[in-house]
């Protein structure tokens, strides 16, 4: 077995873990970072034009369980409406995220002191402002100035991804009704950006990008890292952390091609997603400790599952919208209900993120479902009623924390011999019940005020568990958190965790931007009170 020194082991190379590795080397130190996956070159990638939209059915599916490789987990969700969706490669699920690229908003760090719900996080909004800036600066983010929602954001824009018919007409029928609407904060190049090129929307951001004009961190973070030092072992998995009380003192790992060896270091940092940090905590050693799994003194890894419960409103339009056309997730979100109103029976809010149509496949494959079209010699003159004559709004949900949401350590249905699988327990409150049915109700008024001659919603929408959040809470109590406000495990004196399994509410919008802003913000405090850099 060979053995390997380091200043700073971070295990994932995800949102958080590229994030922490490149600002921790700029300090100057000795950085390694682990990720199970592997690298996905441009040949990985098939032109829609030679069928690669089908990869969204199989190597580039966001279902874990749809994978028979080295770095798939089973995932059981048969206990949860919501399935949590997840990809393991060297840039982690950034190379699969729609882009979209909001912030997080004041209350969304003290929902507790603003509508006594949830919980108040350790750390300030502030604190993270300069953080959002630099994330913003080093991804590359399109957008527009002076929302009034986001009155800080002053600079490291792009112009917006263009609205296209589409848009416009819900931005019409948003301003008629006096809602919020703004243009897309969007990870995605509309002009060429920090030598990488300006996107040709020909290829939807959610089956990956080979041209570096989207701001997933192996076009960004991860380029920046390996020019600074970056050691990443790629197809190796973290199998154990090794400990000696509250001390770490090695990562047990294994290499696709059956070799096995231990790596070490002064700081060890998880980011391995809300389901990938608390597996591998939950899995590892600790019979010393009186708890189940490593750095659990609290029994909260794995609890407090937060999933983002997401509603959808579809709209039939007689004239062509080209709503088929461009980055399906980049157009337009509306915040006009995103806090906590006196009028309504939930609190906090949603986002509405206006999408653009799926690509023919996957939409004639829910045309059929939905048996307004069927096969046969009317099928293309039927499908193309329906295909860029489409509008497309989601609902994303605040979640509120509850310890009964969970995942855990399973040995069913288990494909790998390294790792346990996990299953996942997860039940919707009311208030999410509520909020969704107020927000897919709100979102039909807006496709109907627009002219849709036809419109229709549900949700949770099942396999839309992008966003999974909360699993090994930041506190400030030992007995009531697994992290401090620092990212350090409290049972652990050189563990932290830096990625989204520590956020403490979710927030009513996409992520990404405040995992990434937070893992800067953390590694800098890593970097001040350990190496005093």
């Amino acid at each position: 077995m060979n053995s390997h020194f380091f200043d700073v082991i971070i295990v994932g190379s995800g949102a958080s873990g590229m994030a922490a590795a490149w600002r921790l080397l700029t300090k100057g130190l000795k950085v390694a970072c682990i990720e199970q996956g592997d690298f996905l070159s441009e040949n990985s990638f098939i032109p829609l034009d030679r069928g690669g939209e089908l990869q969204k059915y199989y190597d580039l599916s966001p279902d874990t369980n749809q994978h028979e490789t080295f770095a798939s987990l089973s995932l059981d969700s048969t206990d949860s409406p919501i399935q949590p969706i997840l990809f393991n490669a060297v840039g982690g699920s950034t190379i699969l995220h729609s882009s979209q690229y909001p912030q997080f908003h004041k209350s969304d760090f003290k929902t507790k002191s603003i509508d006594d719900c949830g919980f108040d996080w350790p750390i300030e909004y502030y604190q993270l402002l300069p953080y959002y800036s630099l994330d913003y600066k080093i991804t590359g983010v399109s957008g527009q100035l002076g929302d009034p929602m986001y009155p800080h954001i002053k600079d490291n824009l792009m112009p917006h991804v263009p609205l296209g018919p589409m848009g416009n007409i819900l931005a019409r029928s948003y301003d008629s009704l006096g809602w919020h609407w703004w243009p897309s904060y969007s990870a995605l190049n509309t002009e060429e950006y920090d030598n990488r090129p300006a996107d040709s929307y020909i290829r939807p951001t959610n089956l990956g990008d080979p041209t570096g004009a989207k701001g997933s961190v192996n076009h960004t973070y991860l380029k920046k890292s390996l020019t600074l030092g970056l050691k990443l072992f790629s197809n190796t998995k973290v199998l154990s952390i090794q400990n000696t009380d509250s001390h770490v003192t090695s990562v047990f790992c294994r290499h696709i091609d059956g070799s096995s060896f231990y790596l070490s270091a002064s700081i060890y940092i998880l980011a391995c997603g809300g389901i990938g940090t608390p597996r591998l905590l939950l899995s590892s050693d600790s019979s010393k400790l009186e708890c189940k799994g490593l750095a659990n003194s609290s029994n909260l890894v794995g609890k407090n599952l937060m999933l983002h419960p997401l509603g959808y409103a579809e709209g039939f339009f007689h004239e062509n919208l080209l709503s088929n056309h461009g980055p399906q997730g980049c157009c337009i979100l509306s915040q006009e209900f995103y806090n906590t109103r006196p009028e309504h029976s939930f609190k906090r809010g949603y986002t509405m993120q206006i999408l653009r149509g799926p690509n023919p496949i996957e939409f004639a494959i829910s045309l059929c479902r939905r048996k307004l079209i069927k096969f046969g010699s009317s099928f293309w003159d039927e499908f193309h009623k329906y295909f860029n004559h489409s509008a497309h709004i989601a609902i994303i949900c605040e979640d509120l924390p509850e310890i009964s949401n969970c995942v855990s350590l399973s040995n069913s249905n288990n494909r790998s011999n390294d790792l346990p699988s996990v299953s996942v327990h997860y039940e919707l409150s009311n208030n999410s019940k509520k909020m969704l049915s107020h927000g897919v109700s709100k979102a039909r008024h807006i496709l109907k005020n627009a002219g849709a001659y036809k419109s229709f919603g549900f949700g949770p929408v099942r396999s839309t568990g992008w966003h999974i959040l909360g699993t090994c809470k930041m506190g400030s109590n030992p007995n009531t958190s697994v992290v401090d406000k620092n990212g350090k495990c409290h049972d652990m004196d050189n563990l932290y965790i830096f990625d989204a399994s520590i956020f403490v509410t979710s927030g009513g919008v996409n992520p990404c931007s405040t995992i990434q802003a937070l893992s800067l913000y953390l590694s800098d405090k890593l970097a001040s009170n350990v190496f005093n850099s």
